[in-house]
């Protein structure tokens, strides 16, 4: 048998079963009118305890409005006058339906606060509060903009330690921030209203989950306590995209009771969880006949998947799980590891399959591996034939140029022969550059590259490197410029390597550079990462780099465009060279801790696009550097 028909066939019988038992069960015995009726009423409830908060917020801007343009109040909570604020706001706060009133000056002090008592007397609060403190405020005395939106909270008054509904507003004249209006409305106040109109009981949690106001009439902590929540479950719910989440059970003073939870979302702000509670006795209860009919179909049910599971895992699971071992195995390096399972089915397909490619991977792998060492090898025997090479060419041509410089002084009155013995000179003085490049080299390969740091200078590397291209710099008609380098701090670095790297980037430059044109060496300052970098960038108006030459351009040897056609001058335009300028420059920059890349785009010979050459090298703090 297949893989597919033991898989497929044992739970698709089942599914089948379950298919129908499922119909039978929610078509017959579980939905019902009652049921459906009782969620939608809990639904409606939930809508009608918001759109009563909106109404209620609603009051609350229009109350704030009146009391603000009392005439004369804005202006003596600006100046922070509390008795000519509570002569002027007393009357206005008495003829008002709201319960609280605090005004906040736009320095922060909260210049008066009323309350109205239980028997609807008002009390005027002599104390700060600390209201001016509040999330809602500190915003509008922070921003002082007379234009931004209302905010509002739910929170106990620490004169009274009542539950209120409060909305803040920015207080403003002629469009001038005067402070903060704060209004209130008791919750114990508002609850049994809301409570006739929703024809649901009403519950309201604070932000850990503790039941702070209720319509249910129970009396103290602990009885608040078993409508409680737990502050995971108030998180979730402030944060549900759903207008209210439905179908929780609870039992208050012995009585069930079905209740929806929802985030109390006015305007932008959610300040609170509340919950709509409705009886629920009053649905059908399912028979006990129903019951167990339930449980013994329900029963019957979980033994066949559990069997049915336990023989399909022993028999796709376990060869699943050899596989699997198997892999990770080869993946952790043992490439000697097979799987061994030989069954008939895909399975052992697979894992023939598995076997067959493990063991080419591993004759591949050897066979890669010594490949590798013998490029190593060779690679190795290279960097030394080219370091013997180098220091066995260095004494014959410090021969040559010593005798060349002779025969230029002995022949100053034969100046034909004086021009052969100059340009014997210049051809040693070449090969001599072409050498230590090819040291230059070996020691970067074989870190042997020793540096003696020291604080320096960028500019003045710049201008020694300038100088000594100044000949080419006329002969090819070029522009050189700088930009920016003197004001850049001191690096800790090596002087005669950093030289070598500016060398070999302008000398770079001005090979692929037409006569005519611009090589421009700029630096900047970068604080932007840890530590800071300075950024010196070479750009020329040359014939630019392909892109996907960007990093070939600096291994040794390696040189753009076909090399049989570059001319004999190492400053001619596409001069001639042994490639090792740009490695010798990535290889110093390295040694530094810093890095070297090349932004082009593209290789034109007619247009002429340019190449910008950037060195980032580690630099000290500013501050650091100037002391």
């Amino acid at each position: 048998m297949s893989i597919r028909l033991k898989v497929a066939l044992p739970f698709l019988i089942l599914t089948v079963v379950v298919s129908v038992i499922g119909v039978y069960v929610v078509t017959r015995l579980v939905t019902g009118s009652l049921s459906e009726r009782l969620t939608n009423q809990l639904l409606e409830s939930g809508r009608v305890v918001l759109d009563n908060f909106v109404q209620q917020e609603g009051q609350h801007v229009q109350e704030a409005f009146r009391i603000v343009y009392t005439n004369g109040l804005a202006d003596a909570v600006t100046e922070e006058d509390h008795q000519a604020a509570l002569r002027i706001a007393e009357p206005a706060f008495g003829s008002g339906t709201i319960d609280n009133l605090i005004l906040v000056s736009p320095q922060g002090k909260e210049v008066l606060q009323l309350l109205h008592d239980s028997g609807g007397n008002i009390i005027v609060v002599d104390k700060d509060t600390g209201a001016s403190k509040s999330p809602i405020v500190t915003p509008f005395l922070q921003n002082q903009n007379p234009e931004d939106p209302p905010r509002r909270a739910m929170g106990n008054n620490l004169v009274n330690n009542e539950l209120y509904y409060y909305t803040a507003l920015p207080m403003s004249v002629d469009g001038e921030f005067k402070g903060v209006i704060i209004v209130g409305t008791s919750i114990k106040r508002l609850l049994p209203a809301f409570k006739q109109v929703a024809l649901s009981d009403i519950i309201i949690y604070g932000g850990d989950g503790h039941a702070i106001a209720t319509t249910f009439g129970l009396m103290g902590d602990d009885s608040l306590d078993t409508l409680s929540i737990t502050q995971d479950q108030y998180r979730n719910i402030i944060n549900t995209t759903e207008d209210i989440v439905t179908g929780v059970n609870i039992e208050v003073a012995g009585h069930p009771y079905i209740v929806g939870r929802a985030p109390l979302q006015i305007g932008n702000d959610r300040i609170a969880v509340f919950a709509v509670a409705l009886p629920s006795d009053f649905v059908v209860q399912f028979g006990s006949d129903s019951r167990t009919t339930y449980v013994v179909i329900f029963t019957i049910l979980m033994l066949l998947v559990v069997v049915i599971g336990y023989f399909v895992s022993r028999m796709i699971i376990v060869p699943l799980y050899s596989l699997v071992n198997t892999s990770q195995a080869i993946a952790g390096g043992d490439l000697t590891r097979r799987t061994g399972l030989k069954t008939k089915d895909e399975i052992g397909a697979l894992a023939s399959t598995f076997d067959e490619m493990t063991s080419r991977l591993q004759e591949r792998t050897l066979q890669l591996e010594q490949t590798n060492e013998e490029l190593k090898k060779i690679d190795k025997t290279k960097t030394n034939f080219i370091q013997i090479s180098a220091h066995e060419l260095r004494t014959p041509l410090t021969l040559i140029m010593g005798y060349s410089q002779m025969l230029e002084q002995d022949l100053k009155s034969n100046p034909e022969m004086q021009n052969l013995a100059h340009g014997i000179l210049e051809g040693a003085e070449r090969m001599t550059d072409v050498v230590d490049s090819m040291l230059d080299v070996s020691r970067i390969d074989s870190n042997a590259l020793v540096l003696r740091k020291t604080n320096v200078s960028v500019e003045p590397i710049i201008r020694k490197v300038e100088k000594e291209f100044n000949t080419a710099f006329q002969e090819r008609n070029i522009k050189f410029n700088t930009e920016g380098l003197e004001e850049l701090p001191s690096v800790t670095a090596d002087p005669d390597m950093l030289q070598k790297v500016f060398y070999h980037l302008v000398m770079n430059a001005i090979k692929y550079t037409p006569d005519g044109g611009n090589i421009k060496v700029s630096g900047r300052y970068v604080n932007g990462s840890e530590p800071p970098q300075l950024e010196i960038s070479v750009c020329d108006t040359g014939v630019g780099v392909d892109p996907e030459m960007s990093e070939l351009i600096f291994r040794k040897f390696h040189q753009t465009g076909e090399v049989l056609l570059h001319s004999s001058g190492k400053t001619k335009f596409k001069g001639g060279g042994p490639g090792l300028g740009l490695a010798i420059a990535r290889g110093i920059v390295q040694a530094h801790g810093g890095r070297v890349w090349v932004e082009s785009p593209g290789h034109d010979e007619e247009k002429f696009p340019g190449s910008r050459f950037v060195v980032a090298l580690p630099a000290q703090n500013r501050k650091e550097s100037e002391s």
